[in-house]
């Protein structure tokens, strides 16, 4: 069965190459997953050089320069060495090597342009960190990000936060509910606003009731309780809001699309992942209600349209529970078709697995459901221990 382990570049430099190529070879996957370029992070890393490791915004390759010129988003200077060497190292062993993308979420890159970020209701920008991907700039960057990453010759580029993002503030002691939360996530950049518009939709109607809804819970109504569904964002939020999130739709698939495209151009493929399993059960590993192929809209990604344009996707399958994580593949098999290729990305160890017997069950879970790989995230955040779980489930 295909496999792989996700790799972060300071896993690389700091225990060395071969090192972690032997060990996670010895574990039986058949590839890594490698982070070509990363958002910033403070992570605990225990079997790293640094046991805190403090990660940036940054493309560890070198990138083509003629990919760029003219373009005015650059990739950030990471490492610029680390996938030096790494293809052979890799064949040698018979692995794939597959490059995780980070694509929209750069904190460096929306401060220094601070006009391509996400707007709110309220017209404010209040996360740099977030790229909008109706910004014609954000577009033209990631479709050259894309086959930059591509030209590595990696097996598949895998890509993520390549759509919208929920919000997510450090601190909030004003009680949003789910739906509050939504609908103050919501951008209403120019960008955005005239895609909607140009389908139909009352876009300056769907940011003013927003902002009059949220603007209302800050001065002191109680928030909407209940999960975010299409049915309850109408009967709270009305017609106009709903519309205007099925607008984000579009500005999402054409993006994948480009990208897609511009991968298999550069003689690669497109896996895929939407972050909707993270936001419903990163933390604890206990997903609220409603499976993440279902909600995926909530971040602008329909599954299905994507289905006929992207050949593998990735589902991140945070969970405790193995039917939980077998309900979740098979939702998403059914939304973009039997042929395609479906990911599992399991956590090998906390939150979500306590012992070698839970993450057997995952994977078998994910297997039975259609799975056609189970992948293993991350290297440097988990124990050896951990990590020596691995076997157990591949060949389970």
């Amino acid at each position: 069965m295909d496999s792989s382990v996700y790799v972060f570049v300071e896993d690389l430099l700091g225990e060395g190459v071969e090192r972690v190529l032997d060990r996670i070879s010895g574990y039986g996957v058949t590839g890594v997953t490698v982070g070509a370029v990363h958002h910033a992070s403070r992570d605990v890393t225990p079997h790293g050089l640094s046991r805190l490791t403090l990660r940036h915004d940054g493309a560890h390759f070198i990138p083509p320069p003629e990919l760029f010129d003219g373009l005015r988003l650059t990739p950030v200077p990471g490492v610029p060495d680390a996938f030096d060497g790494l293809r052979e190292a890799c064949a040698n062993r018979s692995m794939k090597l597959h490059g995780w993308t980070v694509f929209l979420r750069n904190a460096t890159l929306g401060a220094e342009h601070p006009d391509v970020t996400v707007r709110d209701c309220f017209g404010d920008r209040g996360s740099l960190t977030d790229l909008c991907p109706a910004h014609p700039d954000v577009r033209d960057y990631a479709v050259a990000l894309a086959r930059a990453v591509a030209r590595l010759g990696v097996d598949s580029v895998v890509a993520e936060s390549l759509h919208f993002r929920p919000l997510k503030p450090q601190r909030s002691f004003v009680p949003l509910g789910p739906m509050d939360a939504y609908l103050f996530g919501l951008c209403f950049c120019e960008h955005c606003m005239r895609r909607a518009t140009d389908l139909g939709v009352h876009a300056e109607v769907a940011r003013d009731e927003c902002a009059r809804i949220v603007g209302a819970v800050f001065d002191g109504d109680p928030p909407a309780q209940g999960e975010v569904t299409r049915a309850a964002l109408t009967a709270y939020a009305g017609p106009d809001v709903v519309a205007y999130a099925r607008a984000r739709s579009e500005t999402v698939t054409t993006l994948v699309s480009e990208v897609a495209s511009a991968v298999a151009a550069e003689g690669s493929k497109l896996v895929f992942i939407d972050s909707t399993g993270a936001v419903k059960g990163y933390t604890d590993g206990l997903p609220t209600p409603g499976l993440a192929a279902h909600d995926a809209w909530q971040l602008g990604v329909d599954l299905v349209a994507l289905g006929d344009l992207v050949p593998a996707f990735g589902v991140l399958a945070y969970a405790r529970d193995a039917a939980r994580v077998a309900d979740d593949v098979g939702a998403y098999l059914r939304s973009v078709g039997k042929d395609r290729e479906v990911r599992a990305v399991l956590r090998p160890g906390h939150p979500d697995s306590d012992s070698t017997d839970r993450l057997v069950a995952k994977a078998r879970g994910a297997r039975a459901a259609g799975a056609l790989a189970v992948d293993f995230y991350a290297y440097g955040l988990v124990p050896y221990a951990v990590l020596d779980r691995i076997p157990a489930a591949l060949s389970s």
